[in-house]
């Protein structure tokens, strides 16, 4: 498994009757592809994971699959709250055919630093598979810490870890102790370009979904030492980019996919599409940007 790259985190394309839309999440998977995507990580926050049936996620591995004819690595996202459907989770992403996982932490339960090492190691244990860990202690609650790195690093098959700590020190910290024991993918849109040019081997994105080839432009141009035309992009990028950040980053990054012609708005309850000023708000921020675009 390459973890280096740009990996956007899918989105779920919802019909107005709430089912799956699969020629538009087709439309979006092969855009993506086009534009020189790494990868496709599906079910993840972005992906309105909670909401999704096991069905559901085995019909979304297996259309992203064929749909790129196995061109690139898909990557299903666990998060559930106990060990033991973490464990089946896994177990059934191989057979679907995925070609690795991203894990976080349990939901709902604060885990210890015991708990939280035999959770991931109990669930690397019970798969081949490549594992990513995701490290966002802001928003699920719980920091893996370079400690649990290390009681970690004996298992071979957790290979890459989504840094989202919002620490952009912390790619150092991990970079100092490990080495290339990890890769490491930033998870935060707003710290891409800084946390690219700290030594990330790559980037889990957001705002990808909408805006591939400004993504894409931005880590190859910081990968080929090309600062300053990267930093032109990023920071005309920088306001849809914080959309990534926001509590209601899914139907934000839902409009601009819809926008871009590329998605829908719909989302899955208890989500609701937006209405009213929040909406005009954000369909204004993103039609500036559209008429500024760099690239």
């Amino acid at each position: 498994m390459n973890w280096n790259g740009v990996f956007p985190a899918i989105t779920t394309k919802f019909t107005k009757d709430d089912s799956l839309d699969l020629p538009l999440f087709r439309l979006n998977i092969r855009t993506q592809f086009d534009a020189g995507v790494h990868g496709f990580i599906l079910g993840g926050t972005l992906g309105e994971a909670s909401t999704l049936t096991l069905e559901e996620k085995e019909i979304l591995v297996k259309t992203t699959i064929e749909e790129v004819n196995s061109q690139r690595p898909v990557i299903l996202n666990i998060a559930e709250g106990s060990l033991a459907a973490a464990e089946h989770q896994a177990k059934l992403a191989k057979k679907w055919g995925a070609s690795g996982l991203m894990v976080l932490p349990p939901m709902r339960y604060v885990s210890d630093h015991r708990e939280t090492v035999h959770y991931f190691r109990s669930i690397a244990q019970s798969t081949d598979l490549p594992l990513m860990i995701y490290n966002n202690p802001v928003d699920y609650k719980i920091e893996v810490t370079l400690d649990m790195f290390d009681e970690l690093a004996s298992e071979s098959n957790i290979s890459a870890v989504k840094e989202s700590t919002r620490d952009i020190t912390n790619i150092t910290r991990m970079i100092n102790r490990f080495g290339s024991r990890y890769a490491l993918l930033c998870g935060v849109d707003t710290l891409a370009f800084e946390s690219l040019c700290a030594g990330a081997d790559g980037w889990v994105a957001g705002l990808v979904c909408a805006f591939p080839k400004e993504t894409m432009a931005i880590y190859h141009l910081v990968k080929t030492g090309k600062m300053e035309e990267a930093l032109t992009i990023y920071r005309w990028f920088m306001p849809l980019l914080e959309l990534d950040i926001k509590p209601k980053l899914v139907q934000y990054i839902k409009l601009a996919e819809q926008m871009e012609g590329i998605g829908s708005e719909y989302v899955r309850a208890p989500r609701l599409t937006l209405i009213g000023e929040e909406k005009q708000k954000i369909e204004t921020l993103i039609s500036v940007a559209q008429k500024s675009r760099p690239l």
